[in-house]
């Protein structure tokens, strides 16, 4: 098919004259922006880690794309919402990017294409994708200037649906769907990513979990001896496997238990229950909560009882009791529930980031390695929007902001790129009404860099 982007078209007509236009203005990028990210990638030296993980069996002497700048085009495409590999053929000439990745933007070679950045997402053999993985929880690790006292990491799955009959593809009936269930590890407080790992679409076992934690935890001990780590998760993760491996490595837990009718049998409970109930309807109230806590164990769990935190909470449809099960000897019942457990769900709010906008669920190929290589690699495009939204000022709205904002109102700049002999030119739009937050950013980028 002919390329018709140069033919022109019209738009109505102003102040009777004639509204024309075409895709021919030359050495514009509609993502200026990009820049900033590229700057973030330079701090960080995220593709620098990935590829030495990776074999590079080609000959070097005959090499024009490096595997490095093959997987910091990805990122950067990724960061700007190109999440599909095909739309490197085009964007493999844009001159934002090709400055991005330090390439002049009237030069003859542009980007690798997207038969290349297919090739290299189904390279990594197993143990490769080990040590890429291994690499993002040490960069984690990095981004701390110090190891700090202590952190709390939310351990998630979430389901990512399959349109075919990949390998990990699983029926989970709950639901309803084929699909995988990547677990994600977050530090929720501050929002950085720790580690993705893509599984099958089935709930996970407690001896899965306790693996996923033991390899998690020992290269996070390689950074940080003396930190104290404390996990978060929901019911998946209240096995006794993950617990009892925590507790042998003082490690400390706070997960979600299941309610059962021990539980609810339980003396201390059912009397705080009562007493809920009686209060609210004698009060008058629309809900009352009460907080309370008792020593359980399962019959998986042996003698060994832990301590469990229950939400008690009374409303005219009846009483609703949600349990909670932690190592934690100190704080209360309503500390440990409401403080602490709850905060969780931001990491939700993460995993969407990650999941719905920088779309890390296209996981179409037909190797489970593949797949992985492409969370992986969002993960690096994740590290890379933390990192500008980092260089913004505290008191900017956009400090908080989620990535779809952050990516309209500081990436997608159009901008002409004027070369000459002498330097390089980038010229954005006089009323963009991000400009002075811009600037700003890319001189903080710059002033924390190598």
């Amino acid at each position: 098919m002919a390329d018709d982007s140069g033919l022109s078209f019209s738009f109505p007509a102003i102040h009777r004259r004639k509204v024309t236009a075409a895709f021919d203005g030359g050495r514009l990028t509609s993502d200026g922006g990009v820049l900033l990210l590229a700057q973030a990638e330079r701090r960080l030296g995220i593709a620098a880690r990935l590829a030495v993980c990776i074999a590079d069996p080609r000959d070097q002497s005959r090499v024009v794309h490096s595997l490095a700048d093959i997987l910091r085009a990805r990122m950067l495409a990724i960061s700007c919402g190109y999440e599909d590999a095909d739309d490197l053929d085009t964007l493999r000439h844009d001159p934002g990017f090709k400055l991005a990745l330090g390439k002049l933007p009237d030069g003859l070679v542009g980007l690798a294409s997207q038969p290349t950045m297919s090739r290299w997402e189904n390279a990594p053999t197993t143990r490769e994708l080990a040590r890429l993985t291994g690499t993002l929880v040490d960069l984690y690790c990095a981004s701390y200037p110090a190891p700090p006292v202590a952190v709390t990491l939310d351990i998630d799955d979430t389901v990512d649906v399959v349109h075919g009959m990949q390998q990990l593809s699983f029926w989970n009936g709950h639901h309803g769907e084929r699909c995988f269930l990547p677990i994600h590890v977050y530090d929720t407080a501050t929002g950085r990513p720790v580690a993705m790992l893509l599984r099958t679409g089935k709930t996970p076992s407690g001896a899965e979990v306790a693996a996923h934690i033991r390899r998690l935890v020992r290269r996070i001990r390689r950074h940080w001896p003396d930190t104290r780590i404390t996990l978060r998760g929901d019911g998946h993760y209240g096995r006794p496997e993950p617990m009892r491996w925590c507790e042998e490595n003082g490690i400390d837990y706070v997960f979600g238990l299941p309610g059962n009718t021990t539980l609810h049998a339980d003396p201390i409970i059912t009397t705080e229950a009562d007493a809920c109930a009686t209060d609210r309807a004698t009060g008058g109230l629309v809900e009352l909560r009460r907080y309370t806590e008792t020593r359980y164990a399962a019959k998986s769990w042996g003698d060994h009882k832990r301590r469990v935190a229950a939400r008690i909470e009374a409303s005219p449809l009846g009483l609703d009791i949600r349990f909670v099960v932690t190592s934690l000897t100190s704080g209360s019942a309503e500390y440990i529930y409401d403080t602490l457990y709850c905060a969780r769900g931001q990491a939700e709010n993460l995993i969407k980031l990650h999941k719905a906008q920088l779309k890390s669920d296209r996981t179409s190929c037909r190797s489970a390695n593949a797949n992985q290589m492409r969370i992986i690699l969002h993960t690096a495009a994740y590290w890379l929007m933390w990192a500008v939204r980092q260089a913004m000022p505290a008191n900017t709205p956009l400090r908080t902001a989620e990535f779809t904002t952050i990516r309209l109102r500081l990436l997608k700049l159009g901008a002409r790129v004027i070369e000459n002999a002498s330097r390089i030119r980038v010229a954005f739009a006089s009323a963009c009404p991000e400009a002075a937050l811009f600037r700003t950013i890319s001189l903080n980028l710059r002033a924390a860099g190598p």
